[in-house]
């Protein structure tokens, strides 16, 4: 498990990550975004009705016990994480589409995490449950810093920038963070963990990675906002997750609930990757595509 030292470290790494987030925006950006907001919508049905479901099925199909199971749904209950931004931004994808949809579902998880975590965890016995409660303090003292954020880019968008890429790569810092101080305190649990777990963990990511891009092609989104909506729909806030994760359970009881937060933070950097530079392949065969169209059409005159 973490340190009182460690979580107390995580909670202001997040914070400054928050931060950063919010000063990726400005209101204006909002506002351009209500004039089409079929890719933001499509983004949060992926977000907060495939995510939690998948989560819920692969716990069920592969028969977690309560507290993986507890940390998996929490998992997929989760917004979208600063680290998809990143993958975006290498995929050649609308990054634009990614932000907004990485700080729209934190704005709305302080209502939704709370009523998708209640209902795919009900069924779970015992004292595994994540109290409500808990889960809107954390998200509801995050907002602060993310609403700071926002107004520090308005006053300055220098500053707003500077802090902008600040939080994004302490959001790849956190990760290794989590790897280099519980990994090695909890290998032996790693030894002796079984297939399922490490199942559910990669899987979690790459069923949201599949099946979000295909919804955003079913309901009609372009090729480019679809894959932004894929990584956005796969990569979740792991970091958030473990934070609420230790300050809802003690000994031995968070170590196991946090044993899947912590795999799907590993396995979704790797994962995110090989599917970035499959967009990127992509990307460039629609660029050469386009390319021969118009070398096509200029030799047709």
């Amino acid at each position: 498990m973490l340190s009182e030292l460690e979580t107390k470290l995580l909670g202001v790494m997040m914070m400054v990550i928050m931060l950063g987030m919010g000063a990726s925006l400005t209101f204006k950006d909002f506002a351009i975004a209500l004039r089409k907001p079929q890719g933001l919508l499509v983004g949060l049905i992926c977000q907060y009705g495939l995510m939690p479901a998948i989560a819920y099925g692969l716990a069920t199909l592969l028969g977690l016990p309560p507290a993986y199971a507890v940390g998996l749904i929490l998992m997929g209950c989760m917004p979208g994480g600063t680290t998809s931004n990143i993958f975006t931004y290498f995929s050649k994808g609308v990054l634009s589409l990614s932000i907004l949809m990485t700080i729209s579902s934190t704005l709305v998880a302080i209502f939704m995490v709370p009523l998708t975590l209640a209902f795919y965890s009900q069924g779970i016995e015992g004292d595994w449950q994540i109290p409500p409660g808990n889960v809107i303090q954390v998200l509801f003292v995050l907002l602060v810093p993310t609403v700071i954020g926002i107004a520090l880019r308005k006053w300055n968008a220098n500053v707003g920038a500077v802090i902008e890429m600040i939080g994004g790569l302490l959001g790849v810092v956190v990760i290794l963070f989590l790897i280099v101080s519980w990994v090695p305190r909890n290998y032996q649990l790693l030894l002796a963990t079984g297939f399922p777990v490490y199942a559910a963990s990669i899987g979690l990511g790459l069923f949201g990675f599949l099946l979000g891009y295909g919804l955003s092609r079913g309901l009609r989104q372009d090729a480019a906002r679809s894959r932004t909506i894929a990584l956005e729909t796969g990569i979740q806030n792991g970091p958030l997750a473990v934070l609420i994760v230790t300050l809802t359970f003690s000994g031995t009881q968070q170590q196991e609930v946090l044993l899947i937060p912590v795999l799907y933070s590993l396995f979704i950097v790797l994962s995110s990757s090989a599917v970035t530079v499959w967009f990127r392949g992509i990307t460039r065969r629609e660029e050469l595509s386009r390319d021969n169209a118009k070398i096509g059409a200029v030799a047709a005159r």
